[in-house]
């Protein structure tokens, strides 16, 4: 379709090996749907950020998404963020407009409006595992709910606990438990964080933002434990319209 109609609207992913992305094939089958034949979205697979200027200058770009692991990277090349992208500290969608590029985080809105149908009045101590881009819209978005978090990462560091630290007495304490890293994506899908599950219980809810496998090892410990479990396709879907939303505005 692209070699016969000229494509006036594009959009597109930025990150590093993408080819599994939801982003593409998501806007692509809206476009297909809602009959926009001169709209496009690509994907810009890139492994360092060097030509990031380039892609940029792709004709009709309208705007783009970024994902894993340029979220923090990009802001930067950036002349103006969003309030909540500058207290986020991370870009996850971007506007090409006629006063330059915009960075916006519309993680936050996406993994916001996934989690609230999901709480219950004891949820109120969340684990946030990872400490990249992702885990930063969502620590925000705890805060902004009132739900005291914590950073779970490999390295120690002041006001956060290590895997190997954590004791099961602990886990049965943060009845909210977010996995923001990229373990037991497929197609690694039998690792999971190296938690002690034996802490989760019918109290737990467990939020993973990886959405293939449907259901991930990590979430499979909490649902065998009785807790509430979800993927990250929800956030991806609301986040998706969310920068569709900003791009058209």
């Amino acid at each position: 379709m692209e070699e016969i109609v000229k494509i006036k609207h594009r959009y597109g992913l930025i990150g590093k090996n993408i080819s599994y992305s939801f982003s593409k094939g998501h806007f692509t089958q809206k476009f297909k749907e809602q009959g926009l034949v001169d709209h496009a979205y690509d994907n810009f697979d890139l492994p360092n950020l060097d030509t990031l200027e380039q892609v940029f200058k792709t004709p009709a770009l309208r705007g783009v998404n970024v994902t894993i692991p340029y979220k923090e990277q990009v802001i930067p090349y950036l002349e103006e963020l969003d309030e909540d992208a500058a207290t986020i500290g991370a870009v996850n969608t971007i506007k090409i407009g006629k006063n330059g590029l915009k960075g916006y985080n519309t993680d936050a809105y996406g993994f916001q409006e996934s989690l609230k149908p999901l709480l219950q009045p004891h949820h109120q101590q969340a684990l946030i595992l990872g400490t990249g881009g992702a885990s930063k819209a969502v620590a925000f978005v705890l805060k902004r709910l009132n739900i005291h978090c914590v950073y779970v990462s490999r390295t120690a560091a002041q006001g956060r606990f290590t895997y190997d630290a954590l004791t099961a007495t602990q886990i049965e304490k943060f009845t909210i438990i977010i996995n923001c890293s990229p373990v037991g994506t497929h197609p690694n899908v039998l690792e999971k964080p190296l938690l002690p599950y034996q802490g989760i219980n019918a109290n737990h809810l467990l939020y993973d933002l990886i959405y293939n496998p449907a259901e991930t090892a990590f979430l499979a410990e909490g649902r065998k434990r009785g807790g509430i479990t979800q993927n990250g396709l929800p956030m991806l879907q609301l986040q998706a319209e969310k920068a569709w939303e900003i791009w058209n505005s």
